[in-house]
């Protein structure tokens, strides 16, 4: 066994709106077993440690304990697979990083605010009185902190001065802003008392952020070092921190992580550590020291460099006699970019394993994500679930856990998974709804997957992919996947299932007109 040293219902109202009743006979067999409300399913205020290490843009595929095939080493992530439960049908709610961190954060769909990213120097995505995960977490007592990738806005007009205008080629300059005032709107409105990183590792600033204030002033025009050695480093232009390097970010967050988990021995709170990581994304600049670790080319090795740091977490949690009241969440925002697939013809390594499409995708290789759960004497260790799961349930859980009750306006589309997560029942929910651009859905009931776009691709696929896969051309401007037969997605069944197709289209716009599809708010019979 490798040591983690390694490394590293019916009518309710919500927001001034009223929400509909269901229609129950089209959803009764939907709604059938899922698990009991918050009120009574909550454990006996138990406060476990709560850390969510946030992968970006890491493929199903990659963790060789969920692909044999894997051309990467991943020791830690496959340790603490070992020591808890595994989740082989997990989803992000998005294809892109910001709709799913926000779907992770406050237990609602993306979809029903917003699509797109937060673009450079963009506005928070939070309404105010937004309830987050956070911000429920210090309600209880908890101490909290977000090391990492933001990437959720903030308010950078508050800093910027008045007559400033972004050049088109170079972005903003450094003078366009007064660096020395705080950044409002960011982590530390949303819940979080600390935060430290670099908002987006390939967006400007490019500098250190601690709290809410940049660390030095970025004086510079963005240098790009060093130049990554696959794919594109990505960089928008913008001001940046004298002598930056890119490949510095990722060891940086990780002391910053650590060293936060050491202050917490002597300090009677429960905490909440949020560690979104800016790895394995572009800019692929993985670590002197990860450099051919892997089979898979230099973002192979970013992925390796990855494990290491949820290894560096792990033994930080140990060394301080915290992993045992620590309940750890490993997943990842969405599938790898459009750069996986170069890779399986240069290395024969496909980073979403069995799964078609990558990041943006409404294929189930653009959402569908690692998510392991470690919870010692709560969560089963080395247990494999095949539950439909999504990353919005995070919330409910936890809320569960803490047997607090979440209010109305709250959390809207996440599900108690405690009971899975005991092993009481077999599965949680029935339905998930994905979305990464305006109009385009795709929504799994079961074992069927229903596209409601011409294609499932966002990511542009290469000529040769298709054909070297098995994927044939289709014109439909739908598709029905039975994931029980086809995982790969290879045969749009659309034609020879009407029925399950009307059903699946009515499901969809029941809980797109509802506002919600959390249980507790809907008043689910049992």
């Amino acid at each position: 066994m490798n040591d983690w040293s390694d490394a590293g219902r019916g009518m309710t109202r919500a927001r001034g709106k009223a929400r509909p009743a269901w229609g129950w006979r089209l959803l009764a067999g939907v709604l059938a077993g899922l698990s009991p409300q918050l009120s009574t399913a909550a454990s006996s205020g138990e406060r476990p440690n709560i850390v969510i290490l946030y992968a970006d843009d890491m493929g199903y595929g990659d963790l060789t304990v969920q692909n044999p095939a894997s051309k990467i080493p991943t020791p830690n992530l496959d340790r603490l697979a070992a020591e808890g439960m595994r989740f082989t049908d997990a989803h992000s709610s998005s294809g892109i990083c910001t709709p799913s961190r926000y779907a992770l954060l406050t237990g609602q769909h993306h979809w029903r605010k917003f699509h797109g990213i937060v673009n450079a120097f963009g506005p928070s995505v939070f309404d105010v009185g937004r309830l987050t995960l956070p911000e429920m977490l210090r309600a209880q007592g908890y101490r909290t902190a977000c090391i990492g990738k933001w990437h959720l806005g903030w308010d950078w007009a508050a800093l910027r001065r008045p007559d400033a205008q972004a050049d088109a080629q170079t972005g903003y300059a450094s003078d366009a802003f007064d660096w020395s005032r705080p950044v409002p709107d960011g982590p530390l409105a949303h819940g979080f008392e600390h935060y430290f990183g670099d908002d987006v590792p390939n967006f400007p600033p490019y500098g250190w952020i601690r709290d809410d204030r940049l660390v030095a002033a970025p004086t510079r025009p963005l240098l790009v070092a060093p130049a990554p050695e696959e794919g594109s480093a990505e960089c928008r232009p913008g001001p940046m921190v004298e002598g930056w390097r890119l490949d510095a970010v990722m060891p940086r967050l990780t002391r910053e992580a650590v060293a936060w988990i050491d202050e917490r021995r002597s300090r009677p709170e429960p905490f909440f550590l949020y560690f979104p990581f800016t790895s394995p994304h572009a800019p692929i600049v993985p670590a002197p020291e990860f450099r051919g670790r892997s089979e898979a080319g230099p973002y192979g090795d970013y992925v390796a460099q990855t494990d290491a740091t949820v290894g560096a977490v792990m033994e930080a949690l140990r060394r301080n006699g915290l992993a045992e009241r620590t309940l750890v969440l490993f997943t990842s925002d969405n599938g790898p970019e459009h750069y996986a697939y170069e890779r399986t013809r240069r290395h024969d390594h496909r980073s979403t394993g069995p799964l078609r499409g990558l990041k943006r995708d409404l294929w189930e290789g653009g959402h569908r994500v690692p998510f392991i759960v470690r919870w010692p004497g709560r969560v089963t260790a080395g247990a494999v679930c095949p539950a439909l799961v999504g990353q919005v349930d995070v919330m409910a859980t936890v809320a569960a856990i803490l047997g607090c009750a979440l209010p109305e306006d709250a959390a809207e589309d996440s599900f108690d998974l405690l009971p899975l997560w005991r092993g009481e029942v077999p599965d949680v929910r029935d339905f998930h709804v994905h979305n990464t651009r305006a109009n385009e859905y795709a929504i799994r009931q079961g074992e069927w997957v229903l596209i409601e776009a011409p294609s499932g691709a966002v990511t542009r696929v290469p000529s040769w992919f298709d054909g070297a896969n098995g994927y044939a051309s289709d014109d439909s401007p739908a598709a029905l996947f039975d994931l029980r037969q086809d995982l790969a997605q290879r045969r749009n069944v659309i034609a020879e299932h009407p029925a399950r197709v009307a059903a699946l289209r009515a499901l969809l716009t029941q809980i797109r007109e509802q506002g919600c599809s959390a249980p507790r708010l809907l008043g689910a019979p049992r």
